[in-house]
């Protein structure tokens, strides 16, 4: 086996161990790096920790897990077998959506059956879904490694050949109009062009308003599959976590780190109150905003990144459940009966629709000791502004109400006679709680043409030694791009360092 202890060259400080900076502490550690990372948390994850609510276990943050290979390189890089530490287990269904008039779709794994059941279900012609998944998957494979695993920079796409290859085939890529527009276009049926504009939601965007270019977001789910980790989603976090502790990365929970000290535009460390640590790199895996605004004092923020339209937030319930929901799977989605109005109430008026789209995960479907004997616990959850001035704990009482009716209608039973346990999340404590600026879950909205091009790159272009990854940053939130980005930073650093 390869070793597990390599010579030190320079020193990194990690800003913040969510999944991202987990992930860049064991690269740079491989690398040889001498890697501390300091987290104002008691423990690792960001967003992606979990809690005990009574005997009810529950992921505090995302829910969704897509491309587990990117778990898995980590522990290779280290010469380890992955499977010795982390397993998960691909979903026999996807997810199941409801709507309000008792349509029902069960989304399977297998891309025959779904395409066969979802033309069966929503009237569909299957060339057309066929033809549709198709060019979600080659739009996927032509930008993922000119966008997704390459830095935002004219040098550094001009180094790959993959560059060249993707302008040669950009007639296959839908780049005018929104996504609506071209799930408009594409499908007949109202349900599906809605089933398909939810994908939107995965970076905190606007279907209405973000590039057609989104739709390679359905080939994750539906090509490459979603899987669930064996011991919840925040085994990914401890997993990763773990592997650094073996390579010799230290962790410093409960320390809230007063600034990054900067002479003459050079990193040459940090601040915690009276104490002091020097370092080569600085890499700041909180928050862009918070990391320009508070740590470097404003001194060189780059405002138009800064001052673009955040993503949405997330209001969250946490409900232990007494009973068994046979019709309900891992992921489901209630959708709402008018799914614009709900966005615009989002985007534009900053407030919360009175019927909105809600999504139930239920991990112990799988994790079966995350909630007790003949009960479930189930996180749920509803898009929501970020925040603006609203009054968060009306607005917590009328979602909650709303959400208990539109659930009471398609289920047919009375939920909040059945919870037991409860506890409530939203955008306000979200910022509190992980330094999200305006509990914006992904930074930085992608509700125009160029605003995907328009994110912070995973380094600074006017401080030496300071670099970024995680979901404020290139390539954007959710698990598997805050891992992607965590490569990209480690690369540079690396590179920068030779």
């Amino acid at each position: 086996m390869q070793s597990l202890f390599y010579s030190v060259s320079k020193k990194a400080v990690i800003l913040g161990a969510g999944i991202a900076g987990l992930a860049a502490a064991v690269r740079l550690r491989k690398a040889g790096f001498d890697v501390d990372v300091f987290e104002q948390a008691d423990g690792p994850g960001g967003k992606l920790r979990e809690k005990w609510i009574g005997a009810y276990r529950f992921d505090l943050g995302p829910s969704l897990f897509t491309l587990p290979r990117n778990v898995e390189e980590l522990f290779e890089l280290n010469g380890l077998n992955p499977s010795d530490y982390f397993r998960y287990q691909k979903l026999e269904h996807v997810c199941h959506y409801f709507f309000e008039d008792g349509t029902r779709f069960q989304v399977p794994s297998n891309t025959t059956d779904y395409i066969n059941q979802l033309c069966e279900t929503f009237g569909e012609d299957k060339r057309t879904v066929e033809k549709f998944l198709q060019n979600s998957e080659e739009v996927y494979n032509i930008t993922t490694p000119v966008f997704l695993k390459s830095e935002l920079s004219f040098n550094a796409l001009l180094k790959k050949k993959e560059t060249f290859q993707a302008i040669i085939q950009l007639y296959k890529l839908p780049i005018s109009g929104t996504l609506f527009q071209k799930l408009q276009k594409t499908f007949k049926n109202p349900k599906t062009v809605q089933l398909f504009s939810r994908y939107a939601t995965y970076n905190g965007s606007n279907p209405y308003s973000t590039p057609a270019m989104m739709m390679l977001i359905p080939h994750l789910e539906n090509g490459i599959g979603a899987f669930l980790p064996e011991k919840g989603m925040f085994d990914i976090s401890r997993s990763i976590h773990q592997l650094g502790e073996r390579l010799g990365v230290r962790y410093h929970f409960n320390q809230k780190v007063e600034s990054i000290i900067v002479e003459k535009n050079t990193v040459k460390g940090i601040s915690l109150g009276d104490k002091k640590m020097e370092a080569q790199i600085v890499l700041s895996n909180i928050d862009i905003t918070p990391t320009y605004r508070k740590l470097l004092g404003d001194k060189f923020s780059p405002e138009k990144i800064l001052n673009q339209e955040k993503s949405s937030s997330a209001l969250i319930f946490y409900w232990g459940v007494k009973g068994v929901f046979p019709e309900l799977d891992v992921h489901n989605i209630f959708f709402s009966e008018d799914y614009k109005s709900e966005f615009d109430y989002i985007f534009n008026k900053k407030m919360l629709h009175d019927d909105p789209t809600v999504y139930i995960n239920i991990t112990s479907k799988v994790c079966k000791n995350d909630a007790p004997e003949n009960c479930e616990n189930w996180f749920v959850m509803i898009n929501v502004p970020h925040l603006n001035g609203q009054d968060w704990m009306q607005l917590k009482y009328a979602a909650k109400q709303a959400i208990l009716a539109k659930l009471q209608r398609i289920l047919g039973k009375d939920i909040s006679s059945l919870i037991e346990q409860e506890e409530v999340l939203d955008p306000q404590l979200i910022q509190d709680r992980t330094g999200s600026h305006l509990g914006s879950l992904y930074g930085n909205a992608s509700n125009s043409t160029f605003s995907a091009f328009m994110r912070h790159q995973n380094h600074s272009n006017k401080l030496k030694g300071l670099y970024f990854c995680g979901g404020s940053v290139h390539p954007g939130g959710g698990v598997p791009l805050c891992l992607f980005s965590a490569r990209l930073a480690a690369e540079r650093i690396i590179q920068d360092s030779l």
